[in-house]
C-alpha cells in the first residue's frame, strides 16, 4: 500500500519515569514542579564522584510478572510497561487482532529505541562469569543486552509485524524513533505505530565514565536543586532511567474506529553536526538546520508555535546552543513561546528523553499548559527567550503546535513538531 502524505495522529500515551509510574502521574508531578533526583543509596555509589540520579518512581517488579521480568533487560521492562499503558490508552486490546480495533497485525509497526541498550545485563553478567563462571551465566543474556530488545519485545506484545526498528543515536535516539514512525504511517507503510524510547544507565560505569567527561552534576549535596537548566550554576545534566511511548495512527484509521485523538504529529526535522563526537556545535548551526529541516519539509506555520519542549540538559554549553538555534530559525516568534525544560524534574534519560519529553509534549497541547523549569534561580546572562518558571504556563487557546528538541553525542539533531486538534 502506498500512501504519501497521510495526516499523523497521537492517540495513546505512556511512561514510565522518575515522577510516577503512568503518564497521569508523571505529568501530575511536572505541573508541580517535583523533582524525581535523589542521593543513591546502593554500596557501589559510595566511592563515586557523582552519587545522585533519578530512579523510576516505581519498580518495574512491582508491575510485572517476575517470570517475565527475569527476562527482560530493565531498559525493556520500562519500555514494555509504557506501552502496555499507551495501548491501552488508545483503545486498543491485546494482541492486535482484536475484532474490535479492525487493525490488521501487518498494518502495525513498532519504533522503540535505546541510546545504550541493556548496559546493566551485559555488566551484571559480566560480573556472573568472572565470579561464578560460564556455566552460571543466564541464557537469556543475549536477547536481554541487544539495543532492539524493547522494540523487539513490544513488537511482540502487540503482534506488529509492519516492521519493528530500533534507531540509535544517543540522546536523541527517542525522538528519531517517534519521527521513523511518523514517516512509516505517511509512507502508507504503517496504520499504527507503537514508538518511543526508553533507558536504564544507572549503573557505576556509565556514571563514573560521563563523571570523567565532567559532563555530570556533582552537586550530591542537594539532589532535587542538581538539574538547573539556563541557570549561571549549573554544572551537568542528572541521569534519569525510564520510558516514554506514544501511539501514532493516520487520522482515517483512527476516525474510523472512534478513537480520542491528543493532537496531530507534524513531522520531524533532521541533521547532523559533524562537530565533535560528544561536544555541540557551539553556535547552534547545526540544530538550526534541523529546524529548517522540520519547517522546510512539514506543513507547519512558524506562528503556530507557542510551546517548545527544550532539549536542555543542564551543561553550559548546550542550553545555550540550543536557543541560538531557536533565535536563528524562529525570529521574533521565539518572544511569544513558552520554552520548558522538563530535564530540570527528570533528569536525562538519554535514549529515553525523547519518548517522555514527546509525551509530555502532547500533554502540554492537550491540556493547553506548559511546565515550569525548576531550580532556575539565576538566568543566565545568554538566555534570550521566555523560560517557563516558577509555575506552569496556560497555553493559547486556538490552533497550536509544539516542538520537542532532542540532541545526541555524534551531533545527531532531531525536531519533532506537533499541532493541536
Amino acid at each position: 500500500m502506498t500512501v504519501e502524505n497521510r495526516t499523523v495522529v497521537v492517540t495513546g500515551i505512556g511512561a514510565f519515569t522518575p515522577l510516577g509510574g503512568d503518564a497521569a502521574t508523571t505529568w501530575e508531578n511536572l505541573l508541580a514542579g517535583r523533582s524525581g533526583v535523589a542521593v543513591l543509596t546502593e554500596e557501589w555509589a559510595a566511592e563515586l564522584p557523582v552519587r545522585i540520579a533519578a530512579r523510576t518512581a516505581v519498580e518495574p517488579g512491582e508491575i510485572l510478572p517476575r517470570p517475565l521480568a527475569r527476562k527482560l533487560d530493565r531498559s525493556a521492562q520500562f519500555a514494555l510497561i509504557a506501552a502496555r499503558e499507551a495501548w491501552a490508552d488508545a483503545g486498543f486490546e491485546t494482541p492486535a487482532t482484536d475484532e474490535s480495533s479492525k487493525l490488521a497485525p501487518e498494518r502495525l509497526g513498532a519504533v522503540i529505541a535505546s541510546g545504550i541498550g541493556g548496559v546493566t545485563t551485559l555488566l551484571d553478567q559480566y560480573d556472573v562469569l568472572k565470579e561464578k563462571g560460564a556455566r552460571k551465566v543466564s541464557p537469556h543474556t543475549v536477547p536481554m543486552l541487544m539495543p532492539n530488545s524493547p522494540a523487539a519485545n513490544v513488537g511482540l506484545e502487540v503482534g506488529a509485524r509492519a516492521g519493528v526498528h530500533t534507531p540509535v543515536s544517543a540522546c536523541a535516539s527517542g525522538a528519531e524513533a517517534i519521527g521513523y514512525a511518523i514517516e512509516m504511517i505517511r509512507n502508507g507503510r504503517a496504520d499504527v505505530v507503537v514508538a518511543g524510547g526508553t533507558e536504564a544507565a544507572i549503573h557505576p560505569l556509565p556514571i563514573a565514565a560521563f563523571a570523567n567527561m565532567m559532563a555530570m552534576s556533582k552537586n550530591n549535596d542537594d539532589p532535587e536543586g542538581a538539574s538547573r537548566p539556563y541557570d549561571k550554576g549549573r554544572d551537568g545534566f542528572v541521569l534519569g532511567e525510564g520510558a516514554g511511548v506514544v501511539v501514532l495512527e493516520s487520522v482515517e484509521h483512527a476516525e474510523a474506529r472512534g478513537a480520542r485523538i491528543y493532537c496531530e504529529a507534524v513531522g520531524q526535522g533532521l541533521s547532523s553536526d559533524a562537530h565533535h563526537i560528544a561536544q555541540p556545535e557551539p553556535t547552534g548551526a547545526g540544530v538550526a538546520r534541523a529546524l529548517a529541516d522540520l519547517f522546510e519539509r512539514n506543513q507547519l506555520d512558524k506562528a503556530e508555535i507557542v510551546h517548545v519542549n527544550a532539549h536542555a540538559t543542564s551543561t553550559p554549553q548546550g542550553d545555550t546552543a540550543e536557543l541560538k538555534a531557536l533565535r536563528k530559525e524562529l525570529g521574533e516568534e521565539l518572544d511569544h513561546i513558552a520554552i520548558s525544560a522538563t530535564k530540570s524534574m527528570t533528569g536525562h534519560l538519554l535514549g529515553g528523553a525523547g519518548g517522555i519529553e514527546t509525551v509530555a509534549t502532547v500533554q502540554a497541547l492537550y491540556h493547553r499548559l506548559a511546565p515550569p523549569t525548576i531550580n532556575v534561580e539565576e538566568l543566565d546572562d545568554d538566555v534570550d527567550a521566555d523560560i517557563v518558571r516558577g509555575e506552569a504556563r496556560a497555553l493559547p487557546e486556538g490552533r497550536i503546535a509544539a516542538l520537542n528538541n532532542s540532541f545526541g553525542f555524534g551531533g545527531h539533531n532531531v525536531v519533532l513538531a506537533f499541532r493541536s486538534r
